[in-house]
């Protein structure tokens, strides 16, 4: 399903002071497709995406997914946050029951997304757990596939792995990506984390600190399952690095689409 972002502008007043956060943003997401947005904290990466995901409203522009304008949250957009948000006194069978159940998805229809879901994120076993007797790794993994339970359009994931520590998110990355080539679901995906743009999206996009002007719109293209240690790889990450000091406010580059 393809979203539009059609020049979004968000403020937020302090103090009667107003601070601009994003200014006429745009561009778009194709159906499938894996876009990441990359920028410093304070860029509006998580403002425009609880944006897309109809959890706060923009001052000016609008965004659609399909034929739809977005109004507010709907079952076509899944949300992942950084803390998980998983029901601490659910198991983890329950929290992933809970949206289809919302849904009012068919009883025999919600037990086989949940084999299908659990198989699909190697959790066969860990039904009748409960979220503090999981490690992180498992609380993530969890968390995608509820957002993933409904079948949704889109799914929005908010630095889905920060809360992980390094090793653990390398091997998140390549099991996530495994999730989402099996579901091909589009998705948009906030992260500061180069590494973990270039081995997850499809596209790039880096916005800046400037009220979140777009300075980068980079295809990422290699094959999948991605190899961190070939040169390509390698080229697309110091390419981010050297956008991204750009994004700090450093230096002036033009919009480049590749």
């Amino acid at each position: 399903m393809k979203i539009k972002i059609d020049n979004i502008s968000k403020s937020f007043k302090n103090n009667k002071e107003i601070n601009e956060v994003l200014k006429d943003i745009s561009f778009e997401v194709n159906e499938g497709e894996f876009v990441s947005l990359l920028g410093p904290s304070g860029c509006g990466k998580t403002t425009l995406l609880t944006i897309i995901a109809g959890f706060k409203g923009a001052n000016l522009g609008e965004i659609s997914v399909g034929d739809k304008i977005v109004r507010g949250p709907g079952a076509d957009r899944g949300f992942v946050f950084q803390n998980y948000a998983l029901f601490p006194w659910m198991t983890v069978e329950k929290n992933i029951l809970y949206p289809m159940k919302q849904q009012k998805v068919p009883k025999e229809d919600r037990r086989a997304r949940l084999n299908q879901l659990l198989k699909m994120s190697k959790l066969e076993g860990k039904e009748k757990l409960y979220p503090s007797q999981l490690s992180g790794g498992m609380k993530q993994r969890i968390a995608v596939i509820r957002a993933l339970a409904c079948k949704p359009e889109v799914l929005l994931l908010d630095e889905p792995l920060g809360a992980v520590d390094f090793q653990m998110r390398k091997i998140l990355q390549e099991e996530l990506e495994s999730i989402f080539m099996a579901d091909k679901t589009t998705a948009i995906m906030v992260t500061h984390d180069v590494d973990e743009a270039v081995y997850m999206s499809d596209r790039v996009i880096v916005m800046s600190t400037d009220k979140g002007r777009i300075i980068e719109d980079l295809k990422i293209d290699l094959p999948r399952p991605r190899v961190r240690d070939c040169e390509q790889y390698n080229s697309y990450k110091d390419k981010l690095t050297e956008v991204l000091t750009v994004a700090l406010g450093y230096e002036e580059v033009a919009v480049s689409s590749k």
